[in-house]
């Protein structure tokens, strides 16, 4: 018998062993993907917007959730300026452009700030994956925050996430965040489908292209943690313009160059997944 529990009960033996999460499947959804940066600026939100709208035009029922409890940008990035529905029990999704989404930006006014501690943020989390009545989802689409903080810790450990999809410009100061990223989903055991290269590079008018952040660094880590690599996604206006006018722009313009791109991301990440 080790000498540190020798003389102890075994309620306190019991106290003393680690943690064992059981995790809960979120009810009314086949498939969890989190979308993850562990950096901010990268346009991760953005991305899990027009990747879920990507997703729909495949067919399938796709729900959103706005996990970033201190920044949400859902309700600004879809225009969504009702409350959802709540019983006392449970919340309705609000439902746009036929996407389930939930986000808490919709429970507090826009420029409300959000200062709460840790496990308040992780209640909130608790709220949005088993009280709110997502319906017939093939895939439930998370927008986490920026880090490897409290949010990630509850999704990885406690809610069952059948992936997560990682996030990143090229440039070598956002990488280091996004492999510590990288290295928490795979301690946490994670399954990681897959990094995508977002504001890779830019195009003028006249086809010339300019790596305004360096180039081919997404590629390259996930060559160096043997991930796959999902894609490049250039700086393009449009798909800003579209998300500040509430209208993403894989689903205002399906064939525009950008949302093509999502759509072929779409197509293997469906892949993954059969």
């Amino acid at each position: 018998m080790d000498k540190k529990t020798t003389g102890l009960s075994e309620a306190m033996k019991a106290k003393m062993a680690p943690k064992r999460f059981t995790k809960n499947p979120i009810p009314g959804t086949k498939f969890t993907i989190a979308v993850s940066s562990a950096k901010g600026g990268v346009g991760k939100s953005t991305f899990a917007l027009n990747l879920s709208i990507a997703l729909k035009n495949l067919g399938y029922k796709v729900g959103l959730l706005d996990a970033d409890i201190y920044g949400p940008s859902l309700p600004k990035m879809m225009n969504i300026t009702t409350k959802p529905e709540i019983d006392g029990k449970s919340l309705t999704p609000i439902n746009k452009y036929d996407i389930q989404c939930m986000s808490i930006g919709f429970l507090v006014d826009e420029q409300t700030p959000m200062i709460w501690r840790g496990p308040m943020v992780t209640s909130a989390i608790k709220t949005f994956t088993q009280k709110v009545l997502w319906k017939d989802l093939d895939f439930l689409i998370v927008d986490m925050p920026p880090g490897t903080g409290d949010t990630q810790l509850t999704f990885s450990q406690e809610i069952k996430i059948d992936g997560a999809i990682i996030i990143s410009t090229p440039q070598e100061i956002a990488l280091l965040d996004v492999k510590r990223g990288i290295k928490m989903f795979d301690k946490l055991n994670v399954k990681i489908i897959g990094l995508v290269d977002n504001m890779s590079h830019f195009e003028t008018e006249d086809g010339k292209s300019y790596a305004i952040f360096g180039e081919g660094g997404v590629e390259r880590t996930a060559k160096e943690f043997s991930k796959n690599f999902l894609g490049k996604i250039p700086i393009n206006a449009d798909i800003g313009k579209a998300a500040d006018s509430g209208k993403p722009l894989v689903e205002v313009n399906p064939n525009h160059e950008i949302s093509k791109i999502y759509l072929q991301i779409a197509e293997k990440i469906k892949l993954s997944f059969q």
